[in-house]
């Protein structure tokens, strides 16, 4: 979860000579599957794709994201550069302490990944819709994962073998100090 202050008015107490602010609000924002597909109902189409949104659709998103229940209708308009950044570097962040080794590449055109396609992956892998609150990069790596683990073991051709022995040898001759 992101949360965001969103400064209200300037003020100015000229007897201790301080600027301040009054009516500065807190949001709490969470990039889920939720907000997801309250955007997608919206706007009809995915969101997850490499599309150009517009600011109004950005926005949107925005709003879909909030988790705090009551604010004033004006806080979007009060967005600063820094509330703005500071929403896209959430949104893009993973979440999680999962990496993944190097992918295959894939040939042709993926699926358009809708939010309708990830409860699908949900169901499929049988993660509790609970996790539809998490953030969605976090969410896609356990997605991720139960994919890895659930796909039959790769067969690897004898030169890759080889070669995946090769590097182990060097790496066990290095560590123990060995010439072989």
């Amino acid at each position: 979860m992101l949360k965001i202050i969103v400064v209200g008015d300037e003020t100015y107490d000229a007897e201790q000579n301080l600027f301040g602010s009054v009516g500065d609000v807190e949001l709490e924002l969470e990039h889920s599957l939720v907000s997801l597909s309250k955007w997608e109902s919206k706007h009809k189409k995915p969101f997850l794709s490499n599309q150009n949104r517009t600011p109004e659709e950005l926005l949107d998103y925005i709003k879909a994201m909030v988790l705090t229940p009551v604010y004033p209708e004006d806080v979007f308009a009060r967005l600063s550069q820094r509330n703005l950044q500071d929403i896209m570097e959430y949104i893009e962040s993973t979440e999680s302490a999962t990496t993944f080794g190097e992918m295959p590449e894939t040939k042709g055109r993926g699926e358009t990944i809708t939010a309708e396609l990830i409860y699908y992956w949900m169901v499929a892998f049988n993660i509790p819709f609970a996790c539809e609150q998490w953030h969605l990069n976090r969410l896609f790596a356990l997605v991720r994962i139960c994919n890895i683990k659930n796909a039959p073991p790769q067969k690897r051709s004898p030169s890759e073998i080889a070669r995946r022995n090769r590097e182990l040898n060097e790496q066990r001759k290095a560590r123990h100090h060995t010439t072989g």
